[in-house]
């Protein structure tokens, strides 16, 4: 999960089995990339809000999730539903 390519693949796949798989996978990425206490300096969010928020039952504000992932070199991207009828 140290490689931006690998990583980014493991969260997105992640997102696609439901919102408290995707938070648990940024804890794992976070983890591989220096932990909790790391992204906490980077992103100048608490430390205890960080490991709330990326926990099963988080529900981390958007400019939270920006934060973390910006501090993860990653950024979100929308794509339209590939099933969705025009």
């Amino acid at each position: 999960l140290l490689d931006p390519q690998l990583a980014s693949g493991y969260l997105t796949a992640a997102l696609q089995e439901g919102e408290q798989v995707f938070l648990l996978a940024i804890r794992d990425v976070v983890e591989a990339q220096g932990g909790i206490g790391s992204l906490a300096k980077a992103t100048e969010l608490n430390r205890e809000g960080l490991y709330t928020a990326l926990s099963k039952d988080g529900n981390p504000r958007l400019s939270s999730l920006t934060k973390i992932l910006n501090a993860l070199g990653m950024k979100l991207e929308f794509a339209p539903l590939e099933d969705k009828e025009k």
